[in-house]
């Protein structure tokens, strides 16, 4: 198999991971989303409640979204992701309220479903049981599928950057273009919060007790 390190590659590697995923835990059930990979600050992906959100002249579609400054994780973490989000999907198509609070706050109906499908769950204090893992049935499917890394990624993100020859980045590397301004802006990798200063500074997230991040 060739080294995913195009965009088109990914994409298609992330429809593929779709089926198979469809296939081992939903015995194909599942109708099929519109999986986009787009700039998520604030997680790693996204599920859209609405059957409508892609439109063509066949038909409509929900959206799973992988988030574009994630895509070099590793694999078990990526299928952990679009299998969290695929469990969004089962719950929507079996009328199973699985959110709250905006949509935000993970229940325990969606922490049953994800358990049930190849993940580990833990509490989050603040958006409920949305802390996902692969479970070890999941990680023998990685295995016996010989699933690979995407090799690329959007650099958004410190420590999953993509290196120039295709390998990941070491922890705390990041790929960062020429400074053009005196000021530095930093985020917040969990909520997106961001803040600016003249020089370098070491700052953190009060909502969310993470330290943020150079931009």
């Amino acid at each position: 198999m060739k080294q995913l390190t195009s965009y088109n590659r990914a994409a298609g590697y992330l429809n593929k991971l779709f089926d198979l995923l469809n296939q081992h835990y939903f015995e194909n059930a599942l109708s099929r989303p519109t999986i986009t990979i787009q700039s998520t600050p604030k997680a790693y992906g996204h599920f859209s409640m609405r059957p409508d959100t892609w439109v063509s002249a066949v038909g409509c579609s929900h959206e799973i979204n992988i988030g574009a400054g994630t895509l070099s994780r590793p694999i078990e973490d990526i299928c952990a992701t679009l299998l969290h989000e695929m469990i969004h999907l089962y719950c929507y198509e079996n009328q199973i309220k699985d959110t709250s609070r905006g949509n935000t706050y993970h229940n325990r109906r969606f922490k049953a479903a994800a358990e049930a499908h190849g993940l580990i769950v833990d509490l989050h204090p603040k958006y409920g049981w949305t802390i996902t893992a692969p479970s070890d049935d999941l990680l023998n499917f990685i295995l016996e599928n010989g699933l690979t890394d995407i090799l690329i990624t959007r650099n958004e993100f410190r420590g999953i950057s993509v290196a120039g020859t295709g390998t990941h980045s070491p922890a705390g590397t990041v790929i960062v273009p020429p400074r053009t301004s005196g000021s530095r802006k930093y985020l917040c990798p969990c909520c997106g919060n961001s803040v600016r200063a003249t020089k370098e500074v070491h700052i953190a997230c009060l909502d969310c007790k993470e330290p943020m991040i150079e931009a």
